[in-house]
């Protein structure tokens, strides 16, 4: 069965269809491309990983740039650098427990899963992540118990 397509103002020579045919297809995928890459880019911005600053709840002041990335073990965040006024290049975490006892801050994975560690106590919280304001902003909630701290994280890149 040979079937034609008839599009109002063309004429019916099938060389004229087959040629509108190939420009009405590259078009298609063409918008499709570009649909997929803006909502991947988008998608790219509502992600927690990435770099990202971390401001302190209480003083506002910006403490350390944090990547977070994905990993098979999961989400893994760790201090990239420390940008606080009284930081000294060789600053520990003396209060950490484990692993992470007497590890310098920079580089000091503060993340892992489903835990966020805070330095400066030494303790681990259960941890809630939420990118906000598009993915610009990352809500940071660490819990104990039915208790909880939250800080707003800002991307660094």
């Amino acid at each position: 069965m040979n079937r034609q397509f008839v599009i109002a103002g063309s004429t019916r020579n099938p060389e004229s269809l087959r040629a509108l045919k190939a420009t009405g297809c590259r078009i298609k995928s063409g918008m499709t491309a570009l649909l997929l890459l803006a909502s991947s880019a988008v998608f790219a911005q509502q992600t927690v990983t990435g770099l990202w600053r971390n401001v302190d709840d209480k003083t506002g002041e910006v403490k350390a740039e944090i990547r977070i990335a994905e990993t098979p073990q999961g989400l893994r965040g760790r201090i990239e650098k420390v940008l606080k006024k009284d930081a000294k290049p060789d600053d520990v975490c003396d209060k950490c427990e484990g692993d992470r006892k007497s590890q310098p801050m920079k580089g000091l994975e503060i993340i892992r899963g489903d835990r966020i560690l805070d330095p400066e106590n030494g303790h681990e919280y259960r941890l809630q992540l939420t990118p906000i304001e598009g993915g610009a902003k990352l809500q940071v909630r660490g819990y104990f118990g039915p208790f909880y701290r939250t800080q707003t994280w800002i991307r660094a890149q």
